[in-house]
């Protein structure tokens, strides 16, 4: 566990602040760095029974000879978690390193649980991230990644949905937001990481529609305080092998919304995002354009709006800040100009499709 790098680390900042050679074993007693360059990759049979024994080990001019390949000192035992990492040795006079020997080992084992921890947190990112790729890969799950979800304790509970987070600028701390993410959610329910460059994925499992509908509310707010956000929402599904859907329905959320809405549910986008997927862009167009043909921006808003409100004149016209007498001549100043009465449904359905493709 302990790596050379991180032995190197230790002995360089150590000696600074000691002036004394210090050397890093790893728990077979090979010596991984050292002040001395030419003790490197040598066995300390002191360190080898430092490791064996978990003990602290004083070596002196006097039993110096029971120890091949050592000086006077010190050897401690370095340990993770309650695990034995390494060995850490500082070279001088016994009687002269007694007061230190505690600091050092106790700073060494704070840097070797930092850096692992660190290492751990980083292991955990990437194995979340390969594991989501697999999952809307569209392949075959293996048992492998079955293993790994179940190595990492996420909880294989359905419905699972997927949300994608769309940060308008630069992310200069991710792992920062990664964590403000995974503070937000309950243990175990989320595989949260990067999907792509400004883009973060987060995969919940077991959660109902009431609890994740409160539970965006508040995470738009949080993140709202630090980016500009938009947050699209995929499709609920209820097995492994069907979040590729809950992915792709995700991304459309964002890819078919205004680009002013900033918590999008697939729900919201689908029949567009059908007719969209579906149809040439030239084929769209010619049918928006055909439908709303001779409508001005005004009458393309007021319809909009009529339609928003689910053909309610009092609140269209409330919405639009006009008289309702208003509002119905412009309902039918549209049909006289595009030969579709938007009171009507057949007609109705025509121009909010026409509608939705014009505005794309």
């Amino acid at each position: 566990m302990l790596t050379k790098q991180l032995a190197d680390e230790i002995v360089e900042q150590t000696m600074v602040r000691l002036n004394r050679n210090l050397n890093v074993m790893d728990t077979n007693g090979m010596i991984l760095a050292s002040g001395e360059e030419q003790r490197i990759n040598k066995i300390h049979e002191g360190a080898a029974y430092v490791a064996k024994t978990k003990e602290i080990l004083w070596i002196t001019e006097e039993n110096m000879v029971n120890w091949h390949g050592t000086k006077p000192g010190v050897n401690m035992p370095i340990h993770f978690q309650q695990q034995l990492v390494g060995v850490i040795g500082i070279t001088g006079n016994p009687a002269d390193l007694r007061e230190i020997a505690t600091l050092v080992q106790l700073t060494t084992e704070m840097m070797v649980h930092q850096s692992l921890i660190t290492s751990r947190a980083e292991w955990k990112r990437k194995m979340k991230e390969l594991i989501f790729e697999e999952l809307i890969s569209g392949e075959p799950l293996s048992l492998i990644v079955k293993e790994r979800l179940s190595l990492l304790g996420f909880s294989t509970i359905n419905p699972y949905t997927t949300l994608l987070i769309e940060f308008k600028s630069f992310l200069p701390s991710s792992q920062r937001i990664i964590e403000k993410l995974e503070d937000q959610f309950e243990k175990n329910s989320v595989l949260i990481g990067h999907s792509q460059l400004n883009e973060v994925f987060i995969l919940i499992s077991g959660m109902t529609e009431t609890t994740l509908k409160r539970k965006l509310s508040i995470l738009l707010l949080t993140l709202q305080k630090d980016s500009l956000v938009r947050i699209g929402v995929g499709y609920p599904v209820n097995s492994l092998d069907e979040i590729r859907y809950s992915y792709t329905t995700a991304k459309n959320a964002l890819q078919f919304a205004q680009p002013t809405q900033h918590l999008i549910y697939f729900e919201d986008v689908e029949l567009l995002a059908l007719l969209k997927k579906n149809a040439s862009s030239s084929e769209t167009f010619r049918f928006s354009s055909r439908v709303l043909k001779g409508l001005n921006e005004q009458m393309k808003r007021s319809l909009s709006i009529y339609f928003s409100c689910n053909q309610n004149n009092t609140i269209a016209a409330a919405t639009l800040e006009v008289h309702r007498h208003t509002l119905t001549y412009r309902l039918r100043k549209i049909e006289e100009v595009s030969g579709y009465n938007p009171t009507l449904f057949h007609d109705a359905v025509l121009l909010k499709i026409a509608l939705l493709l014009d505005e794309k």
